[in-house]
């Protein structure tokens, strides 16, 4: 009886240790890049200050496709605050924005950028921090922008450029 143990037990281990040793497919290399296209709806108030001059504030709502196909923030959702202000055509604005993975991880950023009578808005994430496989990520992310239509709809791409710190590897 006690060989059949063994047996089964032994059986047990090597059936369970390739699973045990696998590696986690949605963990990120400790440093790199990854590119993403993007869908938004523009949500939010404005208010004239002065001739050609307008303040605004609201929500940017989006959709994040990896260029991949597959990998970080495939498929995930994003909402970034923001605050604006326009001067004859011309933009700045700033804000933060949570990214979320489709399995729920996110990634938060700061940002800043310039927009121009044409519909263009351009500027840079700055990385803040993270939750699950971005934990303690670090970077930056440079982001480029065309408005579509005055309704707030947008299309956009980012390049992230991350790294993990050592405690985001566990």
């Amino acid at each position: 009886m006690k060989a059949y143990a063994l047996v089964l037990t032994g059986l047990a281990v090597g059936i369970a240790a390739p699973a045990a040793f696998a590696q986690d497919k949605s963990a990120l290399p400790a440093s790199g890049s990854f590119k993403l296209h993007s869908g938004w709806k523009g949500v939010g108030d404005s208010v004239q200050v002065g001739e050609n001059h307008t303040f605004g504030t609201g929500n940017f709502w989006g959709v994040t496709f990896n260029d991949a196909g597959s990998g970080a923030l495939h498929l995930g959702t994003v909402v970034c605050p923001y605050t604006l202000d326009t001067i004859g055509g011309a933009s700045t604005g700033q804000g933060t924005c949570a990214w979320s993975d489709a399995d729920g991880d996110k990634i938060f950023t700061s940002y800043s950028g310039k927009g121009l009578p044409s519909g263009s808005f351009d500027g840079v994430n700055k990385i803040t921090g993270g939750t699950g496989k971005f934990k303690d990520i670090q970077g930056q992310a440079p982001f480029q922008c065309q408005f579509l239509n005055d309704k707030g709809q947008a299309n956009c791409t980012q390049q992230f450029e991350y790294q993990l710190t050592a405690g985001a590897k566990q």
